[in-house]
């Protein structure tokens, strides 16, 4: 049984966590459940973190990009070296290593001119499908030839780019993973994601009946308030939010956000949710406490959680018991409390992936791991229904060691 490794710096820009499992085929030629083994997170150095950031917000030149890339390749490296130096490992003694980069920008499919690119009649190119066809892109750092090299490990990544040029949102990916974990349950299993954004899954052993999709904010408003009021990088369980009173005008306004509006499947980045979204309600609320506007932050992570169960998941489940949550948003008590309670109105109980055998910390890099070990092996490791993809398809990009050159 194959060891694997994930990576994953997810949109909270938390920490690169590093997970070693060991997978193997099912006798249907899908993978079967991956086991957790071990893990870690390593900080961004703050010289390259404090460029990251930069670039989320398009202030590095395309040369600084450039060298950021490799830099934040070298960084994915030596998290590997490290994940297997604690558990006494080899680079041969590994399969592969998964990892889809830092993103520093995604744009989502323009489904209006999507709509109007495939009514137009006359002569188009494929450049057309991205300059007046609205299809979705992003750029996802950390080069794989530095991490393969210096790893001295076949990896793979890039997972989005081939379910974009195919019409997808290639965002969320959790779903892939939630069909190798749940196909044996029979009928479907909810999924959520919390991290910078959060999404919803709901998984199926017939793919064609899955769903994913972004349900907006996770801890990325949460955690830019606590940077800019507090210098913190987050709210450590949730105790910030607890001491302070929802702001209910704000609370309205931001379920307005026109981001609701988008039918799955739909994915959200820092356009919607971002630091410049945020940073225009911390001025016009420059009086309120820190504790308010986290507390109305937190409230809206689990408000517009709601929102996306009761609009698109329980009407396609309406006998759905559970909803299995993971990321860095377990953590914050807060939030799971309320969000708790706003599920147990709609016969739901939330529980978290740690009760059924996945750390819910690493459940991202865990979903890198699999996803690269289907790609290794050239198994379709999209799931169209989900994304809004035309067809399956084996995503990511694979870089072979140089040992086996």
């Amino acid at each position: 049984m194959p060891y694997i490794v994930g990576l994953n710096s997810g949109s909270s820009f938390d920490g690169i966590d590093a997970v070693l499992c060991t997978i193997e085929l099912g006798h249907d030629g899908h993978p079967q459940p991956p086991r957790y083994v071990a893990a870690l997170t390593i900080d961004w150095p703050e010289a390259l973190r404090d460029q990251v950031v930069r670039a989320f917000e398009n202030k590095l030149s395309i040369f600084e990009l450039t060298r950021l890339n490799y830099a934040a390749g070298a960084i994915y490296a030596t998290a590997v070296q490290q994940l297997l130096a604690e558990n006494g490992l080899s680079p041969a003694d590994i399969d592969v290593v998964g990892y889809d980069g830092q993103t520093v920008y995604q744009e989502p499919l323009d489904k209006d001119k999507a709509a109007a690119f495939t009514q137009e009649t006359g002569d188009k190119s494929l450049v057309d499908l991205w300059t007046k066809g609205g299809y979705p892109c992003g750029l996802f750092i950390a080069e794989s030839g530095v991490v393969a090299a210096l790893s001295n490990i076949t990896t793979v990544t890039q997972f989005r780019p081939v379910d974009h040029a195919l019409g997808g949102s290639g965002a969320p990916l959790m779903q892939y993973l939630d069909f190798v974990l749940f196909r044996g349950r029979g009928d479907y299993t909810a999924t959520l994601n919390i991290g910078g954004i959060a999404n919803l899954q709901l998984a199926n052993p017939d793919r064609s009946r899955m769903m994913a999709f972004d349900t907006g904010p996770g801890n990325v408003m949460v955690d830019h308030t606590m940077r800019v009021r507090k210098g913190l990088e987050y709210d450590p369980n949730g105790e910030t939010a607890a001491k302070g009173k929802v702001i209910q005008g704000l609370l309205d306004e931001l379920m307005k956000r026109d981001f609701f509006e988008r039918q799955p499947p739909r994915s959200a980045w820092r356009l919607d949710f971002g630091s410049s979204y945020a940073d225009d309600i911390l001025e016009r609320y420059a009086d309120a406490s820190t504790e308010d506007l986290v507390a109305t932050f937190t409230m809206f992570t689990a408000a517009s959680v709601e929102k996306a169960l009761t609009d698109f998941v329980l009407p396609r489940a309406p006998t759905l018991k559970e909803l299995i949550a993971s990321g860095g948003g377990t953590r914050n008590w807060t939030m799971i409390e309320l969000l708790r309670s706003k599920l147990s109105k709609h016969g739901v109980t939330l529980l978290i992936s740690d009760s059924i055998g996945i750390p819910s910390a690493y459940k991202e890099a865990i979903k890198f791991a699999t996803l690269a070990f289907a790609t290794k092996r050239g198994l379709a490791n999209n799931i169209p229904a989900a994304s809004g993809a035309s067809s399956f398809a084996v995503l990511g990009k694979l870089t072979v060691a140089p040992r086996l050159g």
